[in-house]
């Protein structure tokens, strides 16, 4: 007899969209420029698939990279008045922590539940 088969979350590892953008950004700290693969998928990505719970990971992975990069910048700047060390270890664990939050909630097919903010 044939018996129903759970439709939610798959037991392994998920490698939606999402997911896949979150580990780009991730690989970003090693690789240097796996986070500009990532934001050009982010954007493709959210042009062929506008709706569902991905939508949300779109936005919110199109403002880490943007915000992280203004960031990064403005942390570069400041180094030579030595505090931009500070705001580029800062900016660093925020891109870290939004990248491993939406990762865990892609995993679980879950939305941002506010794409638009800055906190995490």
């Amino acid at each position: 007899m044939n018996q129903p088969q759970n439709q939610g979350p798959s037991a392994g590892f998920d490698f939606n969209y999402p997911t896949i953008i979150s580990i780009l950004y991730l690989l970003s700290f090693v690789t240097g420029l796996t986070g500009i693969i990532g934001i050009i998928l982010a954007y493709v990505w959210r042009g062929d698939n506008p709706g569902g719970w991905e939508a949300s990971h779109y936005t919110y992975h199109i403002r880490t990279f943007w915000y992280g990069l203004l960031g990064s910048v403005v942390a570069v700047i400041l180094t030579i008045v030595v505090i931009g060390i500070f705001i580029g270890m800062a900016v660093a664990v925020w891109v870290i922590i939004r990248s491993v939050v939406s990762l865990l909630k892609a995993q679980k097919r879950e939305a941002i539940a506010d794409p638009q903010t800055l906190w995490i």
